[in-house]
């Protein structure tokens, strides 16, 4: 028979895995990515606020330094085309388990669309060119914006009328378009922000900048098996399910990973579950614990089966694309939500009752999220607000 692995233990699981308990803090910037195999970086102010949120002491200059300066963290194109902070060291293992393929079939589509749109005969060979000439500015200035290399490279300025007629015509940006393909090929990576740490506005360096020599090539099915394994450590036991979710495969390469990862079926509460042979021992309950964890943050994005952790608060605390706003936690649940309002303060709702000594644990992890925050501007990047982190911010 199968190991039984139930709520309690997961959120038990999660809480010490996830550097979350107050036991398991964090004290290198490092130690919460590793834990945490990817940080969601589509809105900047997520990398921070995860990090800052595990720490033992938040310490926002050494997350920049990691990511800016040592370098040991990069921010690449990954899992289910999303921008992900990773360790130095998964760099080539999400390259060739995801973000080969993500490229490609880019490559395709922007290919078709130069020839069908931009009437450019051979447009392959004019979008290598183009690619080349983007290579060669970045690689002698060392760090560059796009509108820079856009003044520097002529056919980026091409003039495509997308979608003509339509109330949603426009021009298509070749810059974003040519920078977004170089950089999932990772030949060039995303540096620093110009602005502040919630900034969207990256600089332009080429990868042998972050990874001296490039990125090492690692054939595509060891690629997958690995990052399956480090998803099961980290968020095991989960589903098949949960992984085709959260790694954007097709069922067949999530299959064959579990099998190259020599994964074991456990039962859950929603049914049949994986895990790593050697992950099976009971875990122990961790201190009562609460913590605000920002929007996208991995752990609320690690599965998408969600109702052992999320109970019934999903309309309101996710987007209608699926993205999570800025949950509360507490003891391995969601229990409500947060926001910075306008005057800076940080404001939450609670939808469960989790008695005194919680909420009052809630109100100080409140305060000193206030002051980390200060007068940064965390508007919604790259999704739309949760309905009641609207409510919560107006």
């Amino acid at each position: 028979m199968s190991r039984r692995i139930g709520v309690g233990e997961r959120r038990a699981r999660l809480a010490v895995r996830h550097r979350l308990a107050s036991e398991s803090g964090a004290a290198a910037v490092t130690d919460v990515a590793d834990a945490l195999v990817a940080l969601h970086s589509t809105d900047p102010a997520t990398v921070y606020l995860s990090v800052a949120a595990r720490q033992r002491e938040p310490d926002f200059p050494a997350i920049e330094r990691a990511l800016y300066e040592e370098r040991t963290l990069v921010r690449i194109l990954g899992m289910r085309r999303t921008i992900f902070v990773v360790p130095r060291d998964l760099v080539a293992v999400v390259h060739a388990s995801t973000t080969r393929a993500i490229a490609a079939e880019q490559r395709r589509r922007l290919t078709r669309t130069l020839e069908d749109y931009g009437g450019i005969a051979d447009a392959g060979e004019w979008l290598r060119r183009v690619e080349a000439a983007c290579l060669r500015v970045v690689g002698e200035r060392g760090e560059v914006f796009g509108a820079d290399v856009s003044a520097e490279v002529p056919e980026l300025r091409t003039q495509i009328l997308m979608n003509e007629g339509k109330k949603y015509e426009g021009l298509l940006n070749l810059t974003t378009r040519v920078l977004f393909l170089l950089s999932a090929d990772e030949r060039i990576v995303r540096g620093r922000p110009r602005g502040s740490w919630v900034s969207s506005q990256f600089a332009w360096s080429p990868m042998e900048a972050w990874l001296p020599g490039g990125v090492v090539e690692v054939p595509p099915e060891a690629a997958r098996a690995d990052l399956v394994r480090r998803w099961l450590r980290a968020y095991g036991p989960g589903t098949a399910a949960d992984l085709r979710w959260w790694t954007g495969w097709p069922a067949r390469d999530v299959g064959r990973a579990l099998r190259d990862a020599d994964a074991v079926e456990v039962e859950l509460e929603e049914g049949v579950g994986v895990a790593l042979p050697d992950d099976l021992d009971p875990v122990p309950e961790p201190a009562p614990w609460v913590r605000l964890l920002p929007a996208l943050d991995p752990t609320v994005m690690g599965w998408i089966g969600r109702g052992w952790f999320l109970g019934e608060h999903g309309p309101v605390l996710f987007d209608q694309t699926g993205n999570a706003g800025p949950t509360v936690w507490c003891d391995g649940r969601v229990v409500g939500a947060w926001a910075r309002r306008r005057d800076g303060e940080v404001a939450f709702r609670l939808l469960d009752d989790v008695g005194a000594d919680a909420t009052r644990a809630i109100e100080e992890e409140a305060a000193r999220l206030t002051g980390w925050i200060g007068a940064a501007n965390l508007a919604p990047r790259g999704r739309v607000a949760s309905p009641l982190e609207r409510e919560l911010s107006a």
